[in-house]
């Protein structure tokens, strides 16, 4: 079997050796074999597996990329395929989220009644209630509020914060737009155009950049699952290891 050195995969990438050797430590990528004068040497099986750690980097994002190569190098493969659908799930409710809100917008701008339009009245929900929803802490919603994006009523006899319908919209759009990696004052500024039906172009802009994100990281899950497979074929040949 061809032997290969931190160098050979470090080129293909275009990164250093130092990071080739951070991923083997960090168990992205399997343990090298030594030489007797105490060299590291690779196999092919070894620049797959880089091959789709590097892939699902940019389809998963680094956390979640670690711990699906970690489970698969220690032969967990439930545990690796589990931390794959979480994030399949994810990218799927950003793009219900992502059309909810589309719609949302296209119903205020287009409506009959731009203006007084409001949301379909709900049960409020209470802090915990909507943190939960949205997989958030409390502490979250508390934030968002002091940087005005959500204003949700007080009950009056115990003051706790009660979330109506408006309120869920505006704290979906948010939940939104902070996954896509825009500030809370951008965030603000979205919402209170939401909030009033008018000056919707940087919402509008928003999540059409938004939209194409998503896209993006949709085609990079599919090339990081060829990546991957192609990577546990080659493993199912050595037996279950990526030593020679």
């Amino acid at each position: 079997m061809d032997r290969l050195r931190p160098v050979d995969l470090a080129r293909e990438h275009g990164i250093s050796t130092q990071a080739v050797r951070n991923y083997e430590r960090d168990g992205c990528i399997p343990l090298a074999e030594r030489t007797p004068s105490g060299y590291r040497t690779y196999t092919e099986a070894h620049a797959a597996a880089l091959r789709a750690y590097l892939a699902l980097v940019t389809a998963h994002g680094y956390a979640v990329s670690g711990q699906i190569m970690r489970s698969l190098n220690a032969g967990e493969l439930d545990a690796a395929l589990t931390a794959v659908d979480r994030s399949h799930a994810q990218l799927l409710r950003d793009r219900e989220t992502l059309d909810a809100v589309a719609r949302a917008v296209e119903h205020l701008t287009t409506g009959p009644d731009t203006a007084s339009h409001t949301p379909v009245a709900t049960e409020p929900l209470s802090v915990g209630e909507l943190a939960h929803r949205l997989g958030v802490t409390a502490a979250t919603l508390r934030n968002w509020e002091v940087a005005g994006i959500l204003a949700p009523d007080r009950e009056p006899v115990t003051g706790y914060r009660a979330y109506g319908a408006a309120d869920i919209r505006d704290a979906e759009l948010a939940h939104l737009l902070r996954r896509g990696g825009y500030p809370l004052d951008h965030i603000s500024t979205v919402v209170q155009q939401i909030r009033t039906a008018g000056g919707t172009q940087a919402l509008s802009a928003a999540l059409d950049d938004w939209r194409r994100r998503l896209t993006a990281r949709g085609l990079a899950m599919l090339d990081a699952a060829a990546r991957l497979a192609q990577y546990m074929a080659l493993l199912s040949k050595s037996g279950g290891s990526a030593a020679p």
